[in-house]
């Protein structure tokens, strides 16, 4: 593995193009949990694994960290989270993934894998969320990167959650439209019929390369509640892929796994304790883990308003928080879904 230490240019305000990339993270996430079922399947692609990068220096100081997580009542294993960061920053492949994810990630979420390993639960945190960052008062969470790197992006999602983070990984969101080819292309039902720049979209089943994908889950205005509709299409699309990897057909394909660990290895990277090992027996772990039993949500939030220097930002909805918070600490979060903004 490649051991890079990430730099961090100065911070600049997030774009609309960068907002409609954020679903990439969605996609690569339920790819990680079918990269991880496959570890624990295949012993033969084990070797592919030493080839994902490996972030340097990953984690805050271990007296600023909640208490290591202990297990459920009646299970052996202790609940798993792990740290998502996507970025969009990349046009390079052979740059390492760190050297260019920035000041900032365009995506923060957190994979919660519970005791009984019963399934995954997803959630974004909205990367202009108002929030304390150690050290550095209130201000947007993705500033976290560009004050400390990843440590403190750990610590301010730790503090926030009043949970540990176990294992993080980088995923670079150019390997998107590879991943949505490598599995054939991806069967969606889509509601509503659109058109984009002369590319229609039939409402009911339609199967999407990896080109129509990124438009697909991109698109806003062709719709009259715009972000509401990209949001469902960005969820309708994540959960189709992990459908679609997380199938027999795909798991018992050598040829189409082989694949898939070859597409993303050029775009994720991985904390240095998430090794080989520590992905099998995990992977092992999870091997009745199917698309049904991957959900969603974002951390509520209250709206949007601004703060100094006229910045846009994010409000958290600090009483919903706390529910949040209750669950990851009982291993509750299976059922959890808050009430849209």
């Amino acid at each position: 593995m490649t051991d890079n230490t990430p730099r961090f240019p100065e911070m600049e305000d997030e774009s609309s193009s960068k907002k409609s990339k954020k679903v990439s993270l969605w996609v690569l996430g339920s790819f990680l949990v079918a990269l991880l079922i496959a570890a624990g399947l295949a012993w033969g692609w084990l070797s592919k694994f030493q080839d994902f990068e490996t972030i340097g220096e990953a984690f805050p100081e271990e007296e600023l960290r909640p208490a290591i997580t202990e297990p459920a009542e009646g299970h052996d294993d202790p609940a798993v989270n792990i740290l998502l960061l996507g970025s969009d920053s990349r046009a390079d492949t052979s740059k390492p993934i760190l050297d260019d994810l920035g000041s900032r990630a365009d995506s923060i979420m957190v994979a919660h894998i519970p005791s009984d390993r019963s399934g995954v639960q997803i959630m974004s945190i909205m990367r202009d969320s108002w929030v304390d960052i150690p050290g550095h008062g209130q201000s947007k969470i993705n500033a976290a990167l560009a004050y400390g790197g990843v440590p403190l992006m750990v610590q301010t999602v730790e503090g926030l959650l009043d949970q540990r983070i176990d294992h993080i990984a980088v995923i670079d969101f150019n390997g998107f439209k590879n991943l949505t080819d490598a599995v054939g292309g991806v069967e969606v039902n889509n509601p509503r019929a659109f058109s984009v720049d002369g590319m229609s979209f039939a409402e009911g089943p339609i199967t999407l390369d990896g080109d129509e994908a990124l438009i697909f889950v991109r698109e806003r205005y062709a719709f009259s509640d715009g972000d509401y509709s990209r949001a469902a299409n960005q969820q309708l699309f994540m959960r189709s892929f992990a459908q679609e990897v997380l199938t027999r057909d795909t798991l018992t394909n050598p040829a189409k796994m082989n694949e898939l660990v070859e597409t993303t290895t050029p775009y994720v990277a991985f904390d240095g304790d998430f090794g080989i090992s520590q992905m099998l027996g995990l992977g092992t772990s999870m091997s009745s883990v199917r698309s049904d039993d991957i959900t969603s949500f974002t951390l509520p939030t209250t709206g949007t308003g601004r703060e100094s220097g006229g910045q846009s930002v994010v409000y958290v909805d600090w009483d919903e928080l706390e529910e949040v918070r209750e669950r990851f600490n009982n291993d509750d979060l299976a059922d959890y879904q808050p009430e849209p903004y």
